[in-house]
């Protein structure tokens, strides 16, 4: 998730966005995360040197780029409990009329990367915010990636996002940086 998350961030900043690359806070315990070498690997070495989100962070952003690692077809607990913790920005209006889009990772070919994604998009409609699918338009897309719904990696628990999912991330966040500077500035 954490080189899907930089390659949509490098895209954003490519296209001009200033970007806040942040995770959510881990709620799971460290029994659970010693017994997956990579989950272990990301939170004893990478999460540490990037920050927590905050509600700032959501109210600073004109888009947003949510990554979750699939659960069951559904988004980590993780994420949906810090969006959960967003109701009062959302009832001030301040998530209103800003972009959104989504991304994932699945250790198996039918584990819910689709519909992870659109589960996370009816965070963005509740907070009236317009979402920005990953889509067709760039010839990577059709012929490499092949879902429309967001950049996503499909991989046991030695794989690491390749070329094509990662292209696929930048094209995703450039596309995000477009589209947020767009609605930010009408």
């Amino acid at each position: 998730m954490h080189a899907l998350a930089s390659a949509l961030a490098a895209g954003a900043t490519e296209h001009g966005a200033e970007v806040r690359l942040r995770r959510v806070a881990e709620t799971a315990p460290r029994s659970a995360i010693q017994g997956n070498p990579r989950w272990l690997e990301h939170a004893d070495g990478t999460a540490p040197k990037v920050l927590e989100a905050t509600l700032d962070d959501l109210e600073w952003a004109n888009g947003y780029a949510f990554g979750t690692p699939t659960r069951f077809g559904l988004p980590t607990v993780q994420l949906k409990g810090f969006l959960d913790t967003a109701g009062g920005l959302w009832a001030r209006g301040l998530l209103a009329d800003k972009v959104g889009t989504a991304f994932t990772a699945a250790s198996t070919a039918h584990g819910g990367l689709d519909t992870t994604l659109l589960a996370v998009n009816n965070t963005f409609y509740h907070w009236g915010s317009l979402v920005v699918p990953l889509g067709y338009g760039d010839p990577h897309l059709k012929k490499q990636s092949g879902n429309p719904y967001g950049a996503s990696f499909t991989g046991g628990s030695s794989d690491r996002p390749g070329d094509v999912e990662l292209t696929a991330a930048r094209i995703q966040g450039g596309r995000l940086a477009r589209f947020a500077a767009a609605v930010a500035a009408a």
